[in-house]
């Protein structure tokens, strides 16, 4: 938890969430491209299922090997960019808390668009 404080402290909460989301979101993106279940996926990459299914859900963070892991089982790889920071987290932050309502609704569109590319 320490971990994830140090985050929020650094990107702003709206930021320190998105990144925490995005390794599910990155593994349930990729099965979802190739038509993979999380059993199929588990198999390919060597890893118990409830592996995938903590990430996906956001309960477990993945190392960066067990991500590319993951993805490799699916036959996709991983390339990450370094960017400067910018300031828009901090207008996310602000946006999110004034209407915390409007960004549960935004999480939950979020979630059901990543569930229909799952589903096809």
């Amino acid at each position: 938890m320490a971990n994830t404080t140090a985050l929020a402290d650094l990107t702003g909460p709206t930021t320190a969430t998105h990144i925490e989301r995005s390794a599910g979101s990155l593994v349930r993106l990729a099965r979802a491209k190739v038509g993979l279940t999380q059993v199929e996926l588990a198999e390919r990459a060597h890893v118990p299922q409830s592996t995938i299914s903590r990430i996906e859900s956001g309960r477990t963070q993945p190392s960066l090997v067990l991500l590319g892991q993951l993805l490799a089982g699916a036959g996709l790889e991983l390339r990450m960019t370094l960017a400067p920071f910018d300031d828009h987290d901090r207008v996310l932050d602000r946006r999110a808390a004034a209407d915390p309502a409007r960004q549960e609704s935004a999480e939950t569109a979020l979630d059901a668009f990543l569930d229909d590319l799952r589903n096809g």
